[in-house]
């Protein structure tokens, strides 16, 4: 009796399979998106000193105060929001990789000016820098909604880590303030489940896990104000 030819392997299907284990142990950039990311990173932390000035002063600062008296806010907010901002979107393109998706950081010139204007002439700061975009891979629906939640749940773990830092004094206690509160606000922001924000994403994929993050950003919430309601020991650094 003759045996059966054997069944030829299939090798594209081995190669794809590769390609996409190789994709998930790495992330990958280009010196486009790096340029857009560090001038991103830098306009909104410097919009957000610029606010800190509104608060200390209680108006529009001087415009010598933009040079001279905004290197402690800045410092505070590179460590805070710029950070917090970085991390949120490079989770979505950690995220969205992984899922065979080409995702790339793209500011926006047009927002970042607004962005500036707006937090100097009125103390208000609208920030949208920019987003990641994303194109193809194998993206549905439920993994769309976990590269939209990848980004509010970044900000809550970032929170954690700021809150040691409730219980120092001086510029560390600042810093410890906005990241917490900051990374909070972010989370509970963009899980707003319409329009273009993440929790549209998130409530169409899982409502318990939408319900779940919400929940973790409350609670976190309420944790963070009896520690921000204290005075630090040190005056404030600015």
């Amino acid at each position: 009796m003759d045996k059966a030819p054997e069944k030829m392997p299939d090798f594209e299907k081995y190669h794809r399979e590769a390609v996409r284990i190789r994709s998930m142990r790495s992330v990958h950039t280009s010196n486009t998106e790096l340029l857009h990311i560090l001038i991103s990173w830098i306009a909104i932390s410097y919009a957000f000193a610029i606010l800190l000035l509104w608060i200390k002063a209680g108006e529009k600062p001087a415009t010598e105060e933009l040079f001279t008296g905004i290197i402690n806010p800045l410092v505070i907010s590179l460590s805070t929001v710029g950070i917090s901002f970085i991390v949120h979107e490079m989770s979505h393109k950690v995220i969205a990789q992984r899922y065979g998706s080409w995702a790339e950081f793209r500011m926006s010139p047009f927002m970042l000016v607004l962005m500036l204007i707006l937090v100097y002439d009125f103390g208000i700061l609208f920030a949208a820098p920019g987003a990641v975009m994303i194109y193809g891979g194998n993206v549905g629906r439920r993994e769309s909604g976990r590269i939209a939640l990848a980004g509010p749940l970044s900000n809550l773990l970032l929170a954690l880590l700021f809150f040691p830092l409730l219980s120092e004094s001086g510029i560390l206690y600042e810093i410890g303030k906005y990241g917490v509160t900051v990374n909070i606000a972010l989370a509970l922001f963009n899980m707003i489940p319409f329009s273009v924000f993440d929790g549209k994403k998130v409530w169409a994929w899982n409502k318990l896990v939408y319900l779940a993050a919400v929940f973790a950003a409350l609670f976190l919430l309420v944790l963070s104000v009896f520690p921000l309601l204290m005075t630090p020991i040190a005056p404030e650094p600015f």
